[in-house]
């Protein structure tokens, strides 16, 4: 759990640190993020007037940068200082979007949660320390955690903020915990009953899926009109039941998400980071299913990528589905290097925690390469680095061994020894056995290229002992 929600660091050693973070145009990292954005709160609520003194050495040009990785912290300074509108803030930072693209429906969320705590802060209705503070690395908030903070509030007499209470609800999730349920219960707040209810539901439903192809040739009847011929494969889902106990900007999340509906934000992935995952670290096929046309265009469009979810996707805390599998099929194959990179990290992580379903990610690969959406020899060499990672061979194998066949026969025989030649390396170090009739039939063919080699290499491979 992120510590000091009750004692915030000193004024001077956090102004420091948020200096640090605010010049920095890298990105914190969720951990960092959030408990600098808890502690900056937590001040705020001690002592305002020590962190804006402390604060207020800042350049003002570093108070208000509108980069999503910092621009939370870099609301809350601004409003704790003073001199900077928090308006001038969101007018910067792009929160005049209309609340209905469902595909930035998670920025919605977040950007809630911020105008909220920044309001506050201005107001001087401040905190202690947030509600949707993260307990895990994911951005997850263990029901046990969220309970205390409320009876601390309800102690202090401090109302919840109606967005961070939501967003530390939709940060619940997993196995159902009767103790904290009771304590929920127990509370005797306003918040009470619905937090409770929330927890014994086993926090946000799952929706109902469907997978779609841009052709139209839907796996569920397909509600657009002259949809436009393509090459990829994406995943949307029906409306979430529950919305209306959340505040309006959380809205789009809960409504029906169609993949293909065209917008300003489908292909912008630049912006969504491991940050986007924390929203919802229960519920990655939600996030990934939003940002799969992004991803997508970085392996079919030489398109820009969008390196910082993948691996965040892999190791949240929900079940990985068909639109996680997709995201990592994508990036796999994605033109831009560090997204091949992360893609190779993220399907390593995914085995390495038991939630790869390597037929699952095979299917969607050789789809893929047979439509030509991806790049056999991008795709060739993700799974080669893969195989030299630490765990990686175990995960490489369980996808290439039943997509291999596939692969095969949709791609042309310059990439066959690549492939081979990495299934090969994947069943030695894994110790894989068994027998592939595709690969013992080519492994018989007369001849010395390197085609045949690695067939029969990979074919005494699954052979031996």
């Amino acid at each position: 759990m992120i510590e000091g929600e009750c004692a915030a660091p000193a004024p001077g050693a956090l102004a420091e640190e948020v200096a640090a973070v605010l010049a920095d145009r890298r990105d914190p990292g969720v951990v960092t993020y959030e408990r600098l954005l808890n502690a900056v709160v937590g001040q705020c609520h001690a002592d305002r007037e020590a962190l804006a003194a402390a604060l207020g050495g800042i350049p003002r040009e570093q108070r208000v940068r509108p980069h999503r990785a910092v621009w939370s912290v870099g609301a809350v300074v601004a409003a704790a200082v003073g001199p900077v509108r928090a308006e001038e803030y969101w007018e910067n930072a792009g929160a005049g979007w209309l609340e209905l693209c469902r595909h930035v429906a998670l920025d919605y969320v977040a950007d809630a949660r911020t105008v909220e705590v920044t309001a506050r802060v201005r107001t001087g209705d401040t905190v202690p320390f947030l509600l949707s503070a993260p307990s895990r690395a994911t951005g997850a908030v263990e029901p046990h955690d969220l309970v205390r903070r409320l009876a601390e509030y309800a102690r202090l007499g401090v109302r919840p903020g109606p967005a961070d209470l939501g967003q530390a609800l939709l940060r619940c999730g997993g196995p159902v915990d009767p103790a904290a349920v009771r304590a929920a219960e127990r509370l005797g707040t306003e918040e009470a009953p619905r937090v409770a209810d929330w927890l014994r539901g086993g926090g946000l439903p799952q929706p109902v899926w469907w997978r779609d192809r841009e052709s139209g040739a839907a796996e569920r009847p397909s509600r657009r009109r002259g949809a436009r011929a393509g090459r990829r494969i994406l995943v949307g889902h029906e409306a979430i039941e529950g919305r209306g106990a959340f505040p309006r900007r959380f809205w789009s999340l809960f409504r029906t998400f169609e993949p293909h509906i065209g917008c300003a934000h489908a292909s912008m992935p630049d912006d969504r980071d491991a940050h986007t995952v924390a929203v919802l670290p229960w519920h990655p096929e939600i996030v990934a299913a939003r940002l799969l046309t992004g991803v997508a265009s970085a392996a079919d469009q030489n398109g820009p990528g969008a390196p910082g979810f993948l691996e965040a996707l892999a190791a949240a805390d929900g079940p990985a589905g068909p639109a996680v599998h997709l995201a990592v099929a994508y990036g796999l194959a994605s033109a831009p290097e560090r997204e091949r990179e992360e893609a190779v990290r993220a399907l390593v992580r995914l085995g390495a925690r038991g939630a790869l379903d390597g037929e699952l990610l095979g299917r969607e690969l050789v789809e893929l390469v047979g439509l030509g959406t991806l790049k056999a020899a991008l795709l060739g060499e993700s799974l080669r680095t893969a195989v030299a990672a630490p765990q990686g061979a175990p995960a490489v194998w369980a996808v290439l061994a039943p997509a291999l066949p596939g692969l095969l026969a949709c791609t042309p025989a310059q990439v066959h020894g690549l492939l081979l030649g990495v299934a090969a390396d994947a069943a030695h170090l894994s110790g894989a056995r068994g027998a592939l009739p595709e690969v013992t039939a080519l492994a018989e063919r007369p001849g010395s290229s390197r085609l045949l080699k690695e067939a029969r290499r990979l074919r005494d491979t699954l052979a031996a002992g």
